[in-house]
């Protein structure tokens, strides 16, 4: 599948999941525009790297997405959005009780509202277009829940209703919603996490991955940001226009249990 002459915006993406996918939709022939809320040297060399690497062209823009008006902005600035994919995330874990009414807010705009944002503003461009695609990376946490991840797990499943109801509004045009929904995936920040889970839990690190970080993912492997990003390549392309409103987990069988 060529997605050449089709601009994918991706949001939180210099750096893991996002990055991910944005490589493989560039390897797949997108242009592709990277973003997050900082505006560093390095955030543009990294779309750069990425463009020379693929050919294509690729820019970052910067937008603060627990912002509405630069949700929505990001999409104008581009001024063109065949692939939209909603990726922004953070997390903060505590009991409902001790939950910061401040950290609720915010993941609640980055990962649901601002995916509201961004694509009430892309699906005009999809319309003219002709064409569309709305990828929302979800979470296994958008289908079941943890305990202590209650802004996290309202958002992902708040993400995959929004997904549903957009594309029943599009059923009937060439354009389709669906969401990714992964379980754990091997990102710097979960590296980062394995040496800390090891000493606390007193374990080798093996066992801190296969015993505790993925003690819920039956497969006991993490799922790749190539493999989130080849899945976002299918939905992308002409074998996936009949699949629309529905959740593609990619979790090592976690919600099966």
């Amino acid at each position: 599948m060529s997605l050449k002459g089709k601009t994918a915006i991706i949001t939180g993406s210099n750096s893991g999941i996002g990055l991910g996918v944005a490589h493989e939709l560039a390897r797949a022939g997108a242009d592709v525009v990277l973003n997050s809320f900082t505006d560093r040297e390095e955030d543009h060399q990294i779309a750069k790297d990425l463009g020379a690497e693929h050919g294509v062209t690729a820019r970052y823009v910067k937008g603060d997405l627990s912002k509405p008006e630069e949700a929505r902005g990001l999409i104008e600035t581009v001024g063109a959005c065949d692939i939209l994919v909603n990726n922004a995330g953070i997390q903060h874990v505590a009991p409902i009780q001790d939950f910061p009414t401040e950290k609720w807010d915010q993941i609640i705009a980055i990962m649901l509202s601002a995916a509201f944002h961004t694509t009430a503003a892309a699906l005009p461009l999809m319309r003219k277009a002709g064409w569309g695609r709305v990828v929302n990376i979800a979470s296994a946490h958008g289908l079941t829940a943890s305990p202590y991840k209650v802004a996290y797990v309202s958002a992902k499943h708040g993400v995959v209703g929004m997904t549903k109801v957009v594309a029943l509004e599009t059923a009937k045009e060439p354009i389709t919603v669906n969401a990714i929904c992964p379980g754990y995936v091997k990102t710097p920040l979960v590296e980062a996490q394995i040496p800390d889970t090891a000493k606390e839990y007193d374990m080798s690190e093996e066992e801190a991955v296969e015993q505790v970080i993925l003690a819920r993912q039956p497969s006991k492997e993490f799922a790749t940001t190539e493999q989130i990003g080849g899945t976002a390549v299918f939905l992308c392309s002409d074998a996936a226009a009949q699949i629309t409103g529905t959740t593609i987990s990619v979790d090592g069988g976690w919600t099966a249990l």
